[in-house]
């Protein structure tokens, strides 16, 4: 039997692993730990329990973090003595879990490795999306619906809660416009790399023709701000609207006029929300997302005007970022990155690690050039 000389890629891993480690501050992550456990363990803890639950939340979080370190140490370790074993007793078996372990390792670390470039203002926050259907017609609408499926199974995927803020059903079919929230630490940072302008080539199953179709849709992706308290919005500013929340087809889901939509006439935006049982419930998670996009609005004139003092501004938002490609080829391409996926069913089930990596690190490079 040929001996199993692992060596070269083990060292690989760990000197990848030992610069992640350094960046995630192993020690100082405990000491939160320690600190965020005594806050938990007090005894008055939840006589607040919007503060319980931050307490509560952040210790869960923070000891993920640290148990996702210690693991890959741990099974650095015994993939060592798996491998040594292995050639002791010329185990073919052992050879065999060994490979497909180090395997295993090299994506674990390569995905912590990516978490360690997020580290923007807004990054390690939970996220809000909007999707809406552009150019295309009734596809797409369709294609719309296709990237809400996408993101959704991504979401699950990952172990990420989701939940549906607001959906614009089309008339024919798919939806106009879709919102939902990612409560998720760092799910921003991550779902950022996907803003932006996305693009389906495919044959129209909406047309007899068998022509080629090429749709639009467009992904915006926003922080969830936990406090936006120093944003005032003065009623003059805006106007509520209510309205009977509906589902597709226009089929009405309950009896009582409850979804809420405001309208913020300096800026345009339009907050829709259905969500909740009442209409008091709606209007307040409206306000509180309408209060989230236009302190990021405000944080991003502000960037905008630094950049342009310093001589130096570019415009991205709205580019075309990704094309789906569903006739001939058959391909996934990120125009970005150059990143391609050979099977874009498999993206449209959630698999977009690979889609998303190179995003994030390809953001990273640019910011640093």
């Amino acid at each position: 039997m040929i001996e199993l000389d692992l060596s070269a890629q083990i060292a690989e891993v760990r000197s990848t692993f030992s610069d992640i480690r350094a960046v995630v501050d192993v020690d100082k992550l405990k000491a939160t730990i320690a600190e965020l456990s005594e806050k938990a363990g007090a005894p008055d803890l939840w006589d607040d329990p919007e503060k319980a639950q931050k307490v509560t939340s952040a210790l869960s979080r923070a000891q993920a973090e640290l148990n996702k370190v210690t693991a890959v140490e741990q099974r650095l370790d015994d993939l060592e003595v798996l491998v040594e074993l292995a050639n002791d007793e010329g185990d073919d078996e052992s050879a065999e879990e060994a490979r497909n372990e180090l395997e295993e390792l090299q994506k674990t670390v390569a995905d912590l490795e990516v978490q360690t470039l997020l580290d923007g203002e807004y990054d390690a926050l939970p996220a809000v999306v909007t999707i809406r259907s552009g150019a295309g017609g009734v596809d797409a609408a369709d294609f719309a619906e296709m990237l809400l499926r996408m993101y959704l199974r991504y979401c699950e995927r990952q172990g990420w809660p989701t939940k549906v803020l607001d959906t614009s059903y089309a008339e024919e079919a798919g939806i106009k416009s879709v919102t939902f929230q990612v409560d998720a630490p760092y799910a921003f940072g991550i779902l950022s790399v996907e803003a932006g302008t996305h693009r389906l080539a495919r044959i129209s199953p909406f047309g007899g023709a068998d022509k080629r179709q090429t749709s639009f849709a467009a992904v915006e992706v926003i922080p969830l701000l936990e406090e936006t308290g120093e944003i005032e919005i003065p009623e003059t500013d805006i106007r509520v609207d209510v309205f009977r929340s509906s589902g597709p087809g226009g089929q009405s889901v309950n009896t009582t006029d409850s979804a809420v939509r405001i309208t913020h006439f300096p800026t345009g935006i339009v907050i829709s929300m259905q969500d909740e049982k009442s209409q008091i419930q709606n209007r307040a998670a409206a306000m509180a997302l309408l209060k989230n996009r236009l302190l990021l609005l405000k944080r991003e004139e502000e960037a905008a005007k630094k950049k342009e003092l310093a001589g130096n501004i570019t415009a991205s938002w709205g580019d075309q970022i990704r094309s789906y490609f569903l006739y001939g080829q058959q391909l996934v391409k990120d125009l970005r990155t150059g990143y391609e996926v050979g099977n874009p069913q498999t993206v449209f089930d959630g698999n977009l690690d690979g889609l998303i990596a190179a995003g994030i690190r390809w953001r990273k490079q640019r910011s640093e050039d």
